[in-house]
């Protein structure tokens, strides 16, 4: 990635680039019609066995995009334009059966071109192979002698995406997304799944339609006959020039990835009750006796179910999720107090830091070794604690910082996947053979370090902050390693851009959101056990990762909810409106990471760590696009505490109310403005929707309600029961509720 491909430097190109070329030499495709589209040129063709999508700039080159395959050629062709000139329509049949079209373009926010080809096929299919679909053209329409760089593609099976420039000649950037979501039906019928699908080698680039592994005896799984599936729904966003550097193809990246994202028919999400699942899970992390393990008079807490030796960020994560909660709830929770009072057993006195294990750890355990973001993220909890005011919390926290900043300076600002504490000699260099190690750890270490600033106003630890997002200058989409680490360096680069106002760090955090973003699956699968969960816009936990994980989607949840709080009218809409459907959806999504919500024959029948049990309210580690047994890995402890972080941050008690809001946005503002109303400010995404619940809180009734917009629109409920009320109003603006006084 990243590198300008030259045609001197092809190693080599298929038939179909050759195809492409020949039939453009001899200008021998037959005319559909034409669309309109921003300057563009953009013409529908037939070739001999496609129907071809070309947008031209004037001098400038282009780029084919194969809209439908047709081999063998297509006959009956029939055209349908509107009269804006903004859609067509083909009807066609060939040798596979019987093909519809569909192009539009579109001209909201970036010039955005769709395609939505289907096919009903003529007799049971088996698709062995269709070609790529993206061929970028240099000067006279070859694609050989175009100059440019592909920046990000599809990452296993996350978004079916591919960004790259047109340089020479200019034609500009180009976001292909494939939505996936449509081809579920293709997906299931192949058993085939898109791992890696959105790719291709310069000049051939886009979707290659997953087929069964071709062997002597290949896989019989047809497209059942008479039966329409789609075969491609891509959307394509153009931009005029290219990125000048990473920072702006962060920021680009973001723009053309929300432009897309506004053309897709988004699944929807129901109300989740995280109050009485945290209430649940406090109840279980107490009594379950697999949770927990005495040592030195205090009781720790295991990773996984009775499994693993406690550690330091186990500790934290709980420890800083049930204060939060009992914050929220106003009352105390005893058990934050019992995690707390043995935290003191992990600190080294003579380090000054605090370690991983407690001192007994044992033997089959490197009690030296640490992963480098184990390091700092139990600082940042204690940091968290710290600046609510914990005086325990503090002394730990600002008792370690000096050992914090030993380590990255030694590392130069680049950590390396595993260390020793003792003499920091690295263990585990890298992740892969490209030689980077955690990557996205300095802008976990850059948040601790601006906790640290705002504690003690101390420059030395700013200046740290600063040293540690400098250094990741120049990584663009290799940035990510662990997605929430990814998510608290936007966090870290939007609080040190309020702090010292310079635009520099906000645009970088563009850089972090769009490494975070390359990692999501913004597509819903129904592939196998899949069809039975949510998945939608899940980010894989590592950069390589093969599945979605509840601590990674919680604890980004709270990065963005910091980033959010820290933004304002400056924070680009794309990104605004991207962070927050991912948190809408996150709290929709992780309800199913716990195993009482799956069906029992979801769960995969081994663990690599303790065991499954179905009556704890504690989450599975991982869950899988492709439908794989979710908790393969485990059962979470150190994962419980996402019930009380979501629960935290979008339930809100009004007093006296017979009723308790809920948003599945973040609500930057609210006002009491009468006894009987209360109003509310939500900074989510233009032309988006928010879901606002009114749950019932005691014995009386729910009262009549009256919910309106700034604009005084009134909005209807979409459910209505005894105990809740549900509402859609716009995710950004002003929205106020009143209710009845008299309620019984």
């Amino acid at each position: 990635m990243n590198v300008k491909t030259r045609p001197a430097e092809l190693p080599g190109v298929s038939a179909s680039v050759l195809t492409l070329k020949a039939e453009l030499d001899a200008q021998s495709m037959q005319a559909l019609g034409t669309l309109v589209l921003a300057g563009r040129d953009v013409r529908v063709m037939a070739g001999r066995d496609a129907i071809w999508v070309i947008v031209r700039r004037d001098g400038l080159g282009g780029v084919a995009f194969r809209a439908a395959h047709t081999p063998g050629g297509a006959t009956g062709i029939k055209t349908r334009v509107d009269r804006a000139g903004t859609s067509l329509t083909v009807t066609m049949d060939s040798a596979q059966g019987h093909h519809s079209l569909q192009i539009a373009t579109h001209e909201t926010t970036l010039p955005t071109l769709r395609f939505t080809s289907k096919l009903v096929p003529a007799a049971p299919l088996l698709i062995a192979f269709q070609p790529r679909d993206v061929y970028p053209l240099g000067l006279g329409d070859d694609p050989l002698v175009a100059v440019g760089e592909v920046a990000a593609a599809q990452r296993g099976l996350n978004s079916g995406l591919i960004f790259f420039h047109l340089d020479e000649p200019a034609f500009g950037s180009v976001l292909y997304f494939q939505n996936l979501t449509a081809m579920n039906d293709y997906f299931v019928a192949t058993k085939t799944t898109p791992d890696t699908a959105v790719g291709g080698v310069w000049p051939e680039l886009g979707y290659l339609p997953p087929t069964p592994a071709q062997t002597g005896t290949p896989a019989v799984d047809p497209l059942p006959a008479d039966q329409e599936v789609t075969m491609s729904d891509a959307i394509i966003v153009f931009h005029d020039a290219a990125a000048r550097d990473e920072q702006d193809s962060g920021l680009r990246f973001l723009q053309m990835q929300g432009a897309a994202y506004r053309l897709l028919d988004l699944p929807r999400t129901e109300y989740r009750d995280w109050v009485t699942r945290s209430e649940t899970t406090i109840r279980d992390l107490d009594t379950a006796p697999e949770a927990t393990i005495s040592h030195y008079g205090h009781r720790y807490f295991h990773p996984y179910t009775a499994t693993e030796y406690p550690d330091i960020m186990v500790q934290m994560s709980l420890l800083s999720a049930i204060r939060n909660y009992a914050d929220w709830a106003g009352k105390p929770v005893p058990l934050a107090d019992e995690i707390e009072a043995g935290l003191g057993k992990f600190h080294d006195t003579k380090l000054k830091t605090m370690r991983r294990y407690l001192p007994n750890v044992g033997k089959d355990k490197d009690k030296t070794a640490v992963d480098s973001w184990y390091l700092y993220h139990p600082l940042l909890n204690l940091g968290h604690l710290a600046v609510d005011g914990d005086a325990k919390a503090r002394r730990l926290f600002i008792g370690s910082l000096d050992f914090a900043i030993r380590a990255a300076k030694h590392f130069d600002y680049a950590w390396p996947i595993q260390f020793k504490v003792t003499d920091f000699s690295v263990i585990v260099e890298a992740r892969n053979d490209d030689g980077l190690g955690q990557t996205d750890v300095g802008g976990l270490y850059a948040y601790v370090m601006l906790q640290a600033f705002q504690l003690t106003d101390d420059k030395r630890y700013l200046d740290e902050a600063r040293n540690a997002i400098d250094a990741a200058r120049g990584m663009r989409f290799e940035l990510n390693y662990q997605a929430n680490l990814t998510a608290w360096g936007a966090a870290a680069c939007m609080r040190l851009w309020r702090v010292t106002n310079e635009g520099y760090y906000l645009r970088q955090s563009y850089v972090y959101l769009a490494s975070f973003f390359h990692n999501c699956a913004i597509w819903e699968s129904r592939i196998k056990g899949a069809a039975q969960y949510s998945n939608f816009l899940g980010v894989t936990c590592l950069h390589d990762g093969p599945y979605m994980a509840i601590y990674e989607c919680f604890d980004s949840f709270a990065a963005f909810e910091r980033y959010l709080k820290d933004s304002g009218p400056d924070l680009d809409p794309a990104a605004r409106m991207l962070i927050s459907e991912y948190c809408k959806y996150a709290l929709y999504r992780a309800w199913f990471y716990y195993p009482d919500a799956l069906p029992e024959a979801l769960l995969a029948d081994e663990q690599r760590n303790g065991h499954i049990d179905r009556k704890r309210s504690f989450p599975l580690e991982d869950m899988y696009h492709d439908g794989q047994p979710a908790g393969q890995v485990g059962q979470e402890i150190y994962g419980a505490g996402a019930a009380m972080v979501f629960a935290s941050r979008t339930c809100h008690d009004i007093d006296g109310a017979p009723f308790r809001m809920f948003c599945d946005h973040f609500v930057m503002t609210m006002e009491r403005n009468a006894a009987t109303s209360v109003s509310f400010r939500l900074d989510g995404g233009d032309g988006c929707l928010a879901s606002v619940s009114l749950i019932r809180t005691g014995r009386r009734e729910l009262p009549g309600f009256v919910v309106e917009t700034a604009t005084g629109d009134r909005v209807r409920a979409h459910h209505t029961s005894a105990d809740r009320i549900d509402f859609h109003v716009p995710a950004s603006g002003g929205v106020t509720i009143r209710w009845k006084e008299d309620a019984a």
